[in-house]
């Protein structure tokens, strides 16, 4: 018998629909001499620092750096059940073979090898190796499962990235958390990705706006312009020497150029083009189109890959067939060849629909899952589809010896954007090809009398970033030509959750209206992008570090010598940095800190329930609904508050007795152990001096 272990309860309905475990049980799927079961997400997970040693429940500058040498990982929270169940059914007797079909990918790989190993498992093990949750997809990668030691290399690198995440998180935000009095977040692929955006809110800063001024000249029935003047008297000068006066066309050139097809979507460039049409987050594009692999429509999203393999040229000519009826394209062109390319397709190819949209009424889908998949149908169509051809004029003309341009576009052939034009026309919005402007024709010497105007216009900012535009640039941090290799930062599957991660900290928000939101970093971003090193916050070190990753991934690189390579960097920062002075008016918050947090040293603020660390991570909290005190009718207020947090104790008097339902005084000692909730001990001092004396 073989025991199937899926990401998710969805996917492992699916996969069991097809192998005939039709058998629902507590927990998994049984039928046709298989079992199948299903994590949640990460089963397992790093431990946390205090689990190698209880006084790393409090922050400390002594105890850094924390590095393991021998690594802890735990069962996630609230996940127990599963993973017990998984874990029975591991040690069936029956159970001869493993299968791991978890997603194919560096993270789905993870989850599953972290659950075989924590629970001791040496059965053997197959891989599900799919870009498809279709039937006939699930069923041939079925007959055709690999061998799990095959993706041993894949396993190191995900692990890799994850102890090294650990430990620059751990480390770091300690360290200036610690040293800075607050909660400051820092991680590896978060930090450089916040320092672009800081970067960025600089030079906007630091943007002066200029005026220009273009003299243009009205030749009734197309306007040429002259060069951009900084100086308007010059402008006005020049207009009154044109106005009125005669425009003599000097050259007259007419070329046919061509436009090829769009390349097909990756996750990253999906997730921009969604961000730009549509208004989706990163994080909202990765949850529809999630969806939609679930759902059977579209192939494996979290894929870097542009392009198809050879296997697929026969089968995707009758995919584009059923989706060029969405924009009432008759027999569109379909040229397999320009979206082939073995040596370009990874561990996925491209994202494109699958057989089963031609069986899909697509206006039952949710909005956002509606749009996301009209968005990858598109491209498809477009993919495959031939050049567009058009006539571009450039006219120069000269008045008075000044020389003035025009320049116009003509589409002769629309081509593959035939299907984008009927896209924006169902969507009622206008399309480049729309707003273009051709030009009357004219000939060469022919003279015009002409209306001189001026102009004026003012140079721009760089813009802020958007969910596109930062995608954009963690993907080519090395900033690479199109032709030439990029380095991204952190990874299609992974940039999403680092976006909101950025936000969810505090150290960046999303401001706009409608479908336009910019980055901004907060103040608290800014000021921990001016104390941060370089080391921490290099965009290019850290493309360098997921270079690395890659090479362990195809077995050039040893994971011990990376690993050793994130944990020199770490202890030098730690050995090294020094708290930069005068930090106080960068990190000042406009919530009054009642005190520092005896466990990572950041500032405890008042909200409604308590009195809180401002770390999320730290969990530190003293709750105004303590049963501890309200069992005494008494109420933690901020006094108490303040006092536990700077003297370890505080005064209470009429205190009430459950047991004898009298009143009496007390001191309140904190005792926190670093545990889920705060502890305190009582203290007598009337009752010790009456026995003293």
């Amino acid at each position: 018998m073989k025991l199937v272990i899926a990401e998710k309860p969805s996917v492992a309905q699916s996969i069991a629909a097809v192998i005939g475990a039709a058998v629902k049980k507590d927990g998994y799927m049984q039928g046709n001499d298989y079992l199948v079961t299903w994590c949640v997400g990460h089963l397992v997970e790093l431990a946390s620092a205090d689990s190698y040693n209880e006084k790393y429940a409090k922050w400390q500058y002594e105890d850094l750096p924390i590095l393991p040498s021998d690594w802890k990982y735990v069962t996630s929270k609230g996940k127990e059940k599963q993973m017990k169940i998984i874990g029975e059914l591991m040690k069936r007797t029956e159970v001869t073979e493993l299968v791991a079909a978890t997603d194919a990918g560096r993270e789905g790989e993870l989850i599953f090898r972290l659950v075989y190993e924590k629970l001791s498992c040496k059965k053997p093990v197959k891989r599900l190796w799919i870009s498809s949750m279709e039937e006939s997809s699930i069923d041939e990668g079925f007959r055709n499962l690999r061998n799990g030691s095959d993706y041993e290399l894949l396993y190191q690198s995900a692990l890799c990235r994850a102890k090294a995440d650990w430990i620059v998180g751990i480390n770091a935000t300690r360290l200036f958390s610690v040293l800075y009095g607050q909660t400051l977040n820092v991680g590896r692929v978060m930090s450089p990705t916040l320092a672009m955006m800081v970067e960025r809110e600089e030079n906007i800063s630091a943007f002066r706006v200029k005026p220009f001024y273009t003299v243009q000249l009205d030749l009734s029935g197309f306007i040429v312009s002259g060069e951009k003047l900084q100086d308007r008297k010059e402008a006005e000068t020049l207009q009154n020497a044109c106005d009125g006066q005669n425009v003599t066309i000097e050259t007259v050139e007419r070329k046919e150029k061509s436009e090829k097809p769009p390349k097909l979507y990756d996750l990253t460039t999906l997730q921009r083009e969604a961000n730009r049409q549509l208004g989706f987050t990163a994080e909202q594009t990765l949850e529809y189109v999630q969806s939609l692999y679930e759902k059977k429509l579209v192939t494996y999203p979290r894929t870097d890959s542009r392009y198809l393999t050879e296997d697929m040229k026969d089968s995707v000519p009758a995919v584009v067939e059923t989706i060029a009826g969405f924009f009432s394209l008759q027999n569109p062109p379909v040229n397999m060849a320009q979206v082939i390319d073995n040596s370009k397709v990874s561990d996925h190819h491209a994202i494109i629909p699958t057989r089963s949209v031609k069986g899909c009424d697509i206006h039952s889908l949710p909005f956002g899952e509606q749009e996301t998949l009209m968005l990858i149908v598109l491209r498809l169509v477009c993919a495959v589809g031939e050049s567009c051809h058009y006539a571009e004029t450039v006219i120069t003309a000269k008045c008075n010896g000044v020389v003035f341009n025009a320049k116009g576009k003509t589409t002769l052939d629309n081509g593959w954007k035939a299907a984008e034009i009927l896209y924006f026309a169902r969507k009622k919005e206008q399309t480049q090809e729309e707003k273009d402007t051709a030009l009357p024709p004219v000939d060469q010497g022919e003279v015009f009398s002409a209306k001189a105007t001026i102009k004026e216009g003012k140079t721009s900012p760089p813009k802020h970033f958007t969910d596109d535009t930062l995608l954009s640039a963690m993907e080519n941090a090395n900033n690479a030509m199109e032709d030439t290799e990029r380095k991204g930062i952190g990874t299609p599957a992974t940039r999403a959750g680092i976006l909101e991660k950025l936000i969810k900290t505090g150290l960046a928000e999303r401001k706009g209206e409608k479908k336009t939101k910019h980055f901004i970093p907060t103040q608290k971003g800014t000021s921990l992008i001016t104390v941060l090193p370089e080391a921490i916050k290099s965009v290019q070190l850290t493309a360098e570090w997921e270079e690395q990753l890659k090479q362990i991934e195809h077995g050039t690189l040893s994971p011990l010598i990376f690993l050793d390579g994130i944990s020199h960097m770490t202890k030098d920062l730690v050995s090294t940095y020094e708290i930069i002075k005068g930090t106080d008016i960068l990190f000042s918050s406009k919530t009054q800190s009642i005190g520092q947090c005896p466990r990572c040293k950041g500032s405890v603020v008042e909200n409604k329930k308590g009195f809180c660390c401002e770390n999320r991570d730290c969990g530190f909290a003293l709750w105004k609904e303590s049963k501890f005190f309200t069992a005494k009718k008494k109420t933690l207020t901020k006094t108490i508050a303040t006092d536990l947090l700077k003297k370890g104790r505080a005064s209470l008097t009429g205190c009430y007795s459950e047991k004898t339902g009298k009143t009496y005084d007390a001191i309140i000692i904190l005792d926190d152990t670093g545990g889920q909730y705060v502890n305190f001990k009582m203290d007598f001092p009337a009752k010790k001096e009456a026995r003293n004396k």
